[in-house]
């Protein structure tokens, strides 16, 4: 393909994936207020982290769990933020799908592999991030909301609300990928089993203060899910590092690489291979096309 095809096909791709994220975006804003097939609707799920706040040490107006609203159209634009996020992770498969279509074919075989392998494992990790966050909150309220000793009453804008908890999903989500990166960094030969084993204290100290800046709220429950989080993932991409570089060691002892001096050449094949003969096939002569004129020409 030229390089106008190309453009033309990323075209293409965006506004096919813009598409679909309108379309899960309009989904998610009508299932706000939906049960589908009994299910809770979207509006309950992004309650139910403030909803597990004691009633006594919250708003609780005629028994019902509810938000503040402080300004106009307010809850309007809720709807619609929540909605928006949702239809994107829910339509996430579709539109990934559309920008892989477009990188697909300026990559090999082995290629593919990878970057499918690397995507499947950061949505995996990414969904596991934002799930752990999802039952942190209602934990991380209850410590904030607890201050004060009862003398204030707890009536959350909105706004504020949402804010914050989409805010700690994303964190969450964005910093299980650490591992991955490591990971993906060892095999790349960039950083070895040796050197993340004598780092791994000034690392570990910097996943705490990194989850002290990080997490959104001051709770030290969200701070500490985080820190422990992120450093039982380190420390399982610090194995899988030990793993293949034992591996690669044992790969090169085999071949014999490591007994060899710094001035001695490698044991390999340098007799350049015999060209195939090629086969001599008669050339048939093809007839010269001949143009027809009409009579005007």
């Amino acid at each position: 393909m030229s390089l106008k095809d190309h453009l033309y096909d990323l075209r293409h791709r965006l506004g096919l994936a813009l598409l679909i994220v309108a379309v899960g975006a309009i989904f998610g804003f009508f299932w706000w207020s939906w049960h589908i097939f009994g299910l809770p609707s979207l509006g309950d799920i992004a309650l139910d982290p403030y909803c597990q706040v004691p009633a006594d040490d919250r708003l609780n107006q005629n028994g019902a769990c509810q938000l503040l609203q402080t300004k106009p159209f307010e809850s309007f634009m809720i709807q619609l933020k929540v909605g928006a996020a949702a239809g994107m992770a829910i339509t996430s498969p579709l539109w990934l799908y559309q920008v892989w279509r477009f990188i697909a074919p300026g990559l090999y075989a082995k290629e593919r592999r990878f970057a499918l392998t690397f995507v499947a494992v950061a949505s995996v990790l990414f969904v596991i991030g934002a799930t752990l966050a999802f039952y942190v909150v209602p934990q991380g309220l209850v410590v904030l909301v607890g201050f004060g000793d009862n003398q204030f009453l707890t009536a959350l804008s909105g706004g504020d609300y949402i804010d914050f908890v989409l805010a700690l999903l994303l964190i969450f989500g964005v910093s299980f990928e650490l591992p991955l990166v490591v990971v993906m960094l060892n095999r790349a030969g960039v950083l070895t089993y040796d050197k993340l084993r004598r780092w791994r204290r000034g690392i570990v100290f910097g996943l705490f203060i990194f989850a002290a800046i990080a997490t959104p709220g001051t709770d030290p429950i969200s701070m500490v899910a985080l820190a422990i989080a992120l450093t039982l993932l380190f420390e399982l991409a610090i194995q899988l590092a030990r793993v293949h570089d034992k591996r690669k060691a044992r790969k090169r002892k085999a071949e014999g690489l490591d007994d060899l001096d710094d001035d001695e050449a490698a044991p390999f094949d340098y007799q350049p291979s015999q060209v195939e003969e090629t086969i001599n096939e008669p050339v048939t002569q093809k007839q010269p096309h001949r143009v027809r004129y009409d009579d005007v020409t």
